[in-house]
């Protein structure tokens, strides 16, 4: 009997620690881009392959919607990702995604500058660490090397 109630115990807790995880990934998210730019699109069909559904809006004045984002200088790429409570600036890998969302830190968003090579909906292979920042306001620190 007791071990019994011992592998009952533990399932409920795997159970749950499964369910807190996978609550932890917000399921809906908007991505602002140029209608022109297909690597924003393959962009928005790794993050629905994440299960996450993504409104694809084609905005002209990208500029605007990053200034109202509050993305830092020298951190934009080609699309804005608003999901969740977080920004997500440019193609960042979606492992960078998950921790932001199981950490949660107090943050504006994390971005990956630029449109690397071999990075979520950009051809190639990668040809260097991708380095994803934090940023909170227009202070930017280290979050995540892959």
């Amino acid at each position: 009997m007791r071990a019994t109630f011992s592998t009952l115990f533990t399932s409920t807790l795997l159970l749950l620690g499964a369910s807190g995880a996978q609550a932890a990934i917000t399921d809906s998210a908007r991505l602002y881009k140029n209608p022109a730019c297909a690597c924003c699109d393959g962009y928005a069909r790794h993050l629905e392959s994440k299960g996450i559904d993504v409104e694809i809006i084609d905005d002209q004045d990208l500029g605007q919607i990053k200034m109202d984002a509050g993305i830092p200088r020298g951190q934009g790429s080609c699309h804005t990702v608003m999901l969740g409570d977080y920004i997500i600036e440019g193609h960042v890998p979606f492992a960078a995604i998950e921790k932001l969302l199981e950490e949660r830190p107090d943050i504006d968003g994390i971005s990956l500058a630029g449109m690397p090579q071999g990075t979520p909906g950009m051809p190639g292979t990668q040809q260097a660490p991708y380095e994803i920042m934090s940023f909170e306001g227009s202070e930017t620190s280290p979050f995540l090397t892959l």
